[in-house]
């Protein structure tokens, strides 16, 4: 099988539509770490069939969909297809057709995977079954994931044996085999699910006799019980008849008596209608008089209102116009505070103007000062950065001789040093690659006797697999044959079980006539058609009950008309039956009809259908009625055939059986050989993969320990070279730090200039912060200078607003005072007010009370009046009741009456 093509669309990070084209020879896909290699051979896997989410590195089966990214939403399917060249045309026969194919798997999310081939869909196990065919697929060793390389090295036997299986080309058979089996497996479950089926059925069989028995006798108690259901009706009749009479008076009485109460309650409604008439003014009167106290009220509350507000408003006044008066005595301290203030405010300012005289001399004296000083020290600090370089580049190449020096004589010593190890470990070495070698051969021998018993071992298991296998075949067919013969017998079983439960169902209890017949197949309904129910009837004595009875032949025997046989010829049994069967001719259903004219007294005609054609002109379809008789006929001659065939298939199924029974136990023997060669073949090819492994450690000791004496005599002669070069590096090192000058007199004159330059800076520094505190004093007198400025100028403008303030509060003070004056006689006039307004609520109130004292006795009348009513109508009511159950007993007792009756269950 050749990929030749591999497209990847939505699948884990291919989320754009991607072609991987796999040309002849090698392929390579290149790339770094989480670049998508691994995806391709998990896409390859997928599309083959694997089912497991963590062989694709997920939880579930869905998370090979992308999943979406900053840049990019997620999808909603993945779909990967690869494409196969069939040009040899070695594909299964359901995919031969073509040459190429191409195998599509797409999963969606929620809903799942399908698969299609060639544009059709198929089962995941198609897909599965056409790699497995082809050695590879989902599980195959050929496809090697990361860490796969280390399992193969260290894998069992078995694991290597389905390696070789698979480059065998028979993995698939495997498969094909599994399958079988599974197939199989459900045949014999089926199997057993079919007997207990048998055995149900015939259960229910026997539950439907019992039924039948059960609806015999309903048909026997159902005719008593309407003898029984007549006799009852009547005497409910004669009851019904003399209730009506007694009905028929009782509704005379009652119909007086619902009059006389229509009456009654015809007066009451009249009183009542009165009583209602005279309830509206009285309610009107005790409405207005209500409304016109309620009025009152409401001006009472509002005037008491009114003097509340008018005392609340004097309150407030007074004490607003104390407010404004407190307001004005504190406007006028302000102002005497505000000129104390300014003049305060002025004379700082006259000090400060005076201590800034002089000021930017005293600045500009101190800046030059400090930029003299930084000069010093601009001159001092370059000539120290100066000699710091030259002393540096010194000291610099004296540490690189010194470090050059202490190298070479590290590197000498090492290479000294490593020299000897090196000749110690090459000896040791020409030691170990005598031993490895004689190691090697040993291995050797060992791994070809190995080999030779693997191949003994293999063969004694082909040839015990192979009559295992032979075994096995005739066992299974023998098992075949057993469990078909089994169930045979188990369904005539259970057919002549039925059969016999139906058979003696029907049999009476002092014999029929019919047990006695026999017939030959084919001709029950004709027997059935001709004697019908007769043949239920038992053979009798002359003194007996019902039934036949032995007579003698008759002297002339009437013949049949021309072209009727006799069913005597087809039928025997009791000599009672032969006068009534001498006179049965058996013809076709066609011919029936026109022999009939011919029949004499007591002769008939049937045709083998169960068609009848009697002699006195009465003829019956076998469709019509079918004989009960004809029926049980065919029931007994099956039964005594499947009695005939179980016995057949019983001595067949016993000779199955044994035969089963010995091959079984031959192919437990040949399983138990199987197994034992299977045994050698595995402890023989453990051998071979020990002596393989011996074999391969001994080489490899072998090729490691000849490696190593090669490399340590390279390391012996790269040592001493290595010592020779070092010997000449210490010689010139010693001589490049001859040649350097006095490294510490230089730093003794670097420290002077330091000290000079330090000495510079501390100059610089005080100059510089005594020009800085000259220019901080002048910025802070020129803020204060504005800081009192806008002082003063604030405190101008106060001055100003607080005498308009004391003129408006004047102003307000005196207004408060008018409405003051206004308010303090608010008071006496309300109470006034109030006082004529409790006159006319006293009047109101003597009104509403005779008003409600005259509507309480109206409303008094009208209850009575009511209640009067209800009671009459109520005796009405009831006395139309009584004379309307009257007219319905007088009405009915005498033409209906109730029944009782029995259900019907079948």
């Amino acid at each position: 099988m050749r990929f030749s093509k591999l497209r990847l669309t939505g699948f884990k990070s291919f989320v754009d539509p991607t072609d991987l084209i796999i040309a002849d020879g090698l392929t390579g896909v290149v790339g770094p770490n989480g670049c998508g290699k691994s995806n391709l051979l998990e896409a390859l896997r997928w599309v083959m069939g694997e089912n497991r989410p963590t062989a694709m590195r997920g939880g579930g089966m869905e998370d090979v969909i992308f999943a979406g990214a900053a840049t990019r939403p997620a999808r909603n399917f993945a779909e990967v297809s690869v494409h196969i060249d069939n040009t040899d045309r070695l594909a299964p026969a359901g995919f031969n057709d073509a040459d190429h194919i191409e195998i599509i798997r797409r999963i969606t999310r929620d809903i799942g995977s399908a698969y299609k081939a060639n544009g059709k869909d198929v089962r995941a196990r198609d897909v599965q079954m056409l790699f497995a065919d082809a050695s590879t697929g989902a599980h195959s060793p050929a496809l090697v994931r990361q860490g796969q390389i280390s399992e193969l090295i260290n894998a069992k036997p078995k694991a290597r044996r389905r390696i070789l299986e698979e480059a065998a080309g028979i993995s698939g058979l495997y498969q094909r085999r599994h399958e079988a089996e599974l197939k199989l497996n459900g045949a014999e479950t089926n199997l057993t699910r079919v007997d207990d089926v048998l055995e149900q059925l015939a259960a229910q069989l026997s539950q439907l006799a019992r039924q039948a028995r059960q609806a015999s006798r309903y048909r026997e108690i159902g005719e008593a019980l309407r003898q029984a259901e007549g006799m009852l009706l009547y005497r409910r009749w004669k009851e019904a008849d003399e209730a009506r009479s007694l009905a028929e008076e009782a509704l005379r009485e009652r119909t007086s008596d619902a009059a006389r109460a229509e009456t009654a309650a015809q007066q009451a409604i009249k009183v009542r209608s009165v009583a209602e008439d005279a309830l509206p003014p009285l309610r009107e009167e005790e409405a207005i008089a209500a409304a016109v106290l309620q009025r009152l009220l409401v001006q009472r509350d509002t005037l008491s209102d009114q003097e509340n507000r008018a005392r609340q408003t004097i309150e407030t006044l007074t004490a607003r116009i104390e407010q404004m008066a407190r307001d004005i005595e504190r406007e006028t301290g302000l102002n005497t505070d505000a000129g104390e203030t300014m003049s305060r405010l002025q004379t700082e300012a006259d000090e400060l103007l005076a201590a800034g005289q002089g000021h930017g001399e005293r600045l500009a004296a101190a800046a030059e000062e400090a930029s003299e000083a930084a000069a010093v020290l601009q001159d001092r600090e370059t000539l120290l950065s100066q000699e710091t370089e030259d002393v540096a580049r010194l000291a610099a190449r004296y540490q690189s001789a010194q470090r050059l020096l202490d190298d070479s004589n590290k590197t000498l010593a090492r290479a000294d040093s490593e020299a000897e190890k090196a000749k110690t470990a090459a000896q040791e070495a020409r030691v170990n690659v005598s031993e490895t070698t004689s190691r090697f051969e040993t291995a050797g021998r060992a791994e070809k006797e190995a080999a030779a018993a693997a191949e003994a071992a293999e063969a004694a298991l082909a040839a015990a697999d192979e009559a295992r296998a032979d075994t096995q075949a005739r066992e299974a067919e023998a098992r075949a044959q057993l469990s078909e013969a089994e169930g045979e017998a188990g369904a005539l079983r259970a057919e002549v079980t039925a059969l016999a439960k139906l058979v003696e169902r029907d049999t009476a209890e002092g014999g029929q006539v019919l047990d006695e017949m026999k017939v030959a197949p084919g001709y029950e309904k004709a027997l059935g058609a001709a004697l019908a129910d007769d043949l239920r009837a038992p053979l009798v004595d002359a003194d007996g009950p019902s039934g036949w009875l032995d007579m003698a032949d008759y002297d002339v025997v009437q013949p049949l008309p021309a072209g009727a046989q006799p069913l005597s010829l087809h039928v025997s049994g009791p000599a009672a039956m032969a006068r009534r069967l001498s006179q049965i001719g058996l013809v076709d259903a066609d011919a029936g009809h026109k022999l009939q004219i011919d029949l004499k007294p007591g002769q008939r005609l049937v045709s083998v259908e169960g068609d009848l054609w009697r002699w006195d002109g009465f003829r019956a379809w076998a469709e019509d009625a079918p004989s009960a008789a004809a029926l049980r006929l065919e029931q007994l001659n099956r039964l005594e055939s499947l009695k005939q065939e179980m016995a057949h298939v019983g001595a067949r199924a016993d000779g199955a059986r044994q035969a089963h029974e010995l091959l079984s136990r031959q192919l437990a023997e040949r399983t138990q050989e199987d197994k034992a060669a299977r045994d050698a073949r595995r402890a023989a090819d453990q051998s071979v993969a020990e002596a393989a492994r011996a074999l391969s450690r001994a080489e490899a000791d072998s090729n490691l320990a000849q490696g190593r004496l090669e490399n340590l005599t390279l390391a012996v002669n790269r040592h001493q070279e290595d010592a020779l070069a070092a010997r000449a590096q210490v010689k010139e090192a010693q001589a490049a730090m001859a040649e350097l000058g006095d490294l510490d007199s230089a730093r003794s004159r670097i420290e002077e200039i330091k000290q000079t330059v330090e000495a510079a800076r501390i100059t610089m520094l005080t100059r510089r912060s005594g020009h800085d505190e000259i220019r901080r004093e002048g910025e802070t007198r020129d803020r204060r200078l504005q800081d009192i400025g806008k002082e003063i100028s604030s405190w101008k403008n106060r001055l100003e607003n607080a005498e308009k303030r004391i003129s408006e509060l004047a102003e307000r003070k005196t207004d408060a005072q008018n409405q003051l004056d206004e308010a303090a006689g608010a008071p006496g006039r309300i109470a006034k007010e109030r006082e004529d307004l409790s006159v006319e609520i006293a009047r109101a109130e003597k009104r509403k009370a005779g008003a409600a004292d005259a509507l309480s006795k109206g409303e008094a009348a009208l209850r009575e009046a009511a209640q009067a009513e209800r009671d009459a109508e109520r005796l009405a009511s009831e006395a139309r009741e009584a004379r309307a159950a009257a007219e319905a007993g007088a009405g009915s007792g005498g033409t209906t009456w109730e029944t009782e009756s029995v259900p019907r269950h079948g």
